[in-house]
């Protein structure tokens, strides 16, 4: 196994270290996770299906299931107990997140996700666990839970679980789900789970306390959900009981959409009001299916407006009750993004994407997301997009949330600002929106504040900056400023086709870049992952040497080092720019730069773009 204490103990390393160009101490490469960063032939992930029956209970406002869970055990240890994940103990009376008054995440704008159940008292209600007919011994530890197997289960044997469970669904929990009234519900963390078994720490039973997100194997679903009989769902999957669920109206709709590049209404906004003044008796029986994901979630609601169009055979999904403003565009925003990221990074794999408006600020789940409606369409196009943006990350690349979330909305949040720039392209948007990054850096690199992005989301104080903007801003560094558009696209691309469906961790991320760029990268990792080091590049002085050349004397006054962008303005009022790569730091923190001109030089400014977040600019630039 990989020794976790390795990569947490490189930010202390690298502080003592002097030289920037030392190698990272990565863990040791072996037969399951080659030095190349691609899995090697010995990879195993472990494999956890689920078959459930669940229950909406409108009036009383709970939710109750059964479900089969069928565990193989592909690793090379023999196990004597499993870990599951019982997430809706986060509200119960004593959990972690009440007890220590876990703070919500504040996004730019003042946007608040708040990670508890704002004040709401459940928790989950274990009926019944059992293996072979027999019950199991249990240990409950808030969120996880210990049971312990009848025997130790093999390598490459299998166990089925069966649970009975129910709970009390809150009006708004942990930012991920919640109802409204009885007539608008989004289900996320909703039934008891497997906790990953890996090659890296064996167990990972951390627990949800709401900043760390999810970390979840892959298998296969068969869910069926019982709701009131006006109610239409909308989850992970196909639906497999279309003639049962839909009429004969929509299911021609549907086939139409399915090949339109424009929205098309399944559901009117007319109907939906409709539906809204009727009360339909009994209940139905909606049944869903999918394949190789890694978790289900669902919405229900009597009211939904639904439009859907069409992308290389998948369908696109927008669900919102008729009164929500603006959301005419959803569906077009909605297929621009999977359009987007398929074309440019890695095939959607899934017959189907959705998305549903509701009380949920954002969250994203297997085939389906949870966005609200915003007022602003920038916003709105950014909410929608990033939550379907996590199709990729994690739900294809399914890294650790719980350790390290800027492989997961970071990477998410940096390709976002690719699809941002082509939505809005030729707007003040469009052409501006990476620089607020920079403003970001600003706002958030306070030395003795700022914390490595290494560091665990649940010990991060500003998430948003170390998970969200330090992430894209770095990626967008490395694209731009160290290798190029090409050579990045190809390493990046690679990285999501390695460990599409696997669970990477950080050193499979660096040591692919490295090896398909054919460039070193450890000092780049080193300083924006491990470190909070930060960049101070200075012009000290500019010499005329003879006739032909200028000598421009730089410094790397910080701990950062980077390429150095250079601009010459002549006396003949021209300018010109100059590269230099990061090897002019292989010696120490300054350098001299000889530029050949037979003209004379009256000024010098090095990163005249100004894409670098440099502490000082004040000593950027020598000359008028």
């Amino acid at each position: 196994m990989f020794a976790l204490l390795t990569l947490a103990s490189l930010a202390l390393q690298s502080v003592a270290d002097t030289s920037p160009f030392r190698a990272l101490a990565l863990p040791t490469p072996n037969r399951v996770r080659s030095a190349s960063g691609a899995p090697g032939p010995d990879y195993w992930q472990q494999e956890a299906s689920y078959a459930i029956q669940a229950t909406l209970d409108t009036a009383a406002q709970t939710l109750r299931g059964s479900e089969r869970i069928h565990y193989v055990n592909h690793s090379p240890d023999s196990l004597a107990f499993v870990w599951m994940q019982v997430e809706q103990n986060l509200f119960a009376a004593n959990s972690i997140t009440y007890t220590l008054n876990q703070p919500p995440l504040i996004f730019a704008g003042g946007v608040s996700f708040d990670f508890t159940g704002k004040g709401f008292i459940g928790g989950g209600v274990m009926e019944k666990f059992e293996a072979l007919g027999k019950p199991l011994t249990r240990t409950p530890y808030g969120t996880m839970m210990r049971v312990e197997l009848p025997a130790p289960l093999a390598p490459g044997a299998a166990i089925d679980f069966d649970i009975v469970w129910h709970f009390p669904i809150p009006p708004y929990g942990g930012g991920r789900m919640g109802h409204i009234g009885t007539r608008l519900y989004e289900l996320g963390q909703w039934y008891p789970r497997l906790v990953v078994y890996d090659d890296v720490n064996g167990w990972n039973p951390l627990p949800y306390i709401g900043a760390g997100e999810f970390y979840l194997e892959y298998g296969d679903y068969d869910v069926t959900l019982t709701v009131p009989a006006g109610f239409v769902v909308a989850g992970t999957g196909t639906v497999q009981n279309a003639e049962v669920v839909y009429t004969p109206e929509q299911r021609a709709r549907l086939e139409r959409a399915l090949t339109a590049d424009t929205g098309i209404a399944i559901i009117t906004r007319a109907e939906a009001t409709a539906h809204g003044a009727q009360r339909t008796p009994g209940t139905k029986v909606w049944h869903f299916a999918a394949k190789n994901v890694r978790d289900f979630a669902w919405c229900a609601s009597p009211d939904y407006r639904w439009d859907a169009s069409g992308y290389r055979g998948i369908l696109i999904n927008t669900l919102s009750r008729p009164g929500a403003r603006p959301w005419d565009e959803a569906n077009r925003m909605a297929r621009y993004t999977i359009k987007y990221f398929s074309e440019t990074w890695y095939p959607y794999p899934w017959p189907q994407a959705t998305t549903c408006e509701g009380l949920v600020e954002g969250m994203e789940y297997p085939m389906i997301t949870f966005v609200p409606a915003l007022p602003r369409r920038e916003d709105q196009f950014w909410d929608l997009m990033h939550e379907f943006g996590h199709e990729w990350f994690p739900m294809m690349v399914g890294s650790d949330e719980r350790r390290y979330p800027w492989m997961d909305e970071g990477f998410n949040s940096f390709v976002d600002y690719g699809a941002a720039e082509g939505y809005f392209q030729g707007t003040a948007y469009g052409d501006t929106v990476r620089r607020e990054l920079l403003s970001a850096a600003q706002v958030s690199t306070v030395p003795g504040k700022e914390q490595p992005m290494i560091d665990k989301p649940v010990e991060q104080r500003d998430l948003a900056w170390a998970a969200y903007q330090k992430p894209p801003l770095m990626l967008t560094l490395l694209r731009d400023a160290v290798l190029d558009s090409a050579t990045f696209n190809r390493a990046f691309r690679e990285y999501i086709r390695r460990w599409a469906f696997k669970h990477p961790q950080p050193a499979d991320f660096f040591r692919t870049m490295a090896n398909v760029s054919g460039k070193d990268l450890d000092w780049f990792w080193r300083e924006w992952v491990f470190t909070t080091a930060r960049l101070d590049q200075a012009v000290d002085s500019v010499k005329a040497v003879g006739t032909d050349s200028t000598f421009v004397f730089l410094s790397n006054r910080a701990q950062m080092v980077m390429p150095v962008t250079v601009q010459l303005a002549y006396a003949d009022g021209t300018k010109e720019t100059r590269a230099l790569p990061i090897e002019m730091w292989n010696l120490g923190p300054r350098f001299t730069a000889r530029f050949l001109t037979r003209k004379p030089v009256v000024a010098v400014t090095v990163d005249p773009a100004r894409r670098y977040p440099d502490m000082d600019r004040n000593n950027n630039s020598w000359g008028r």
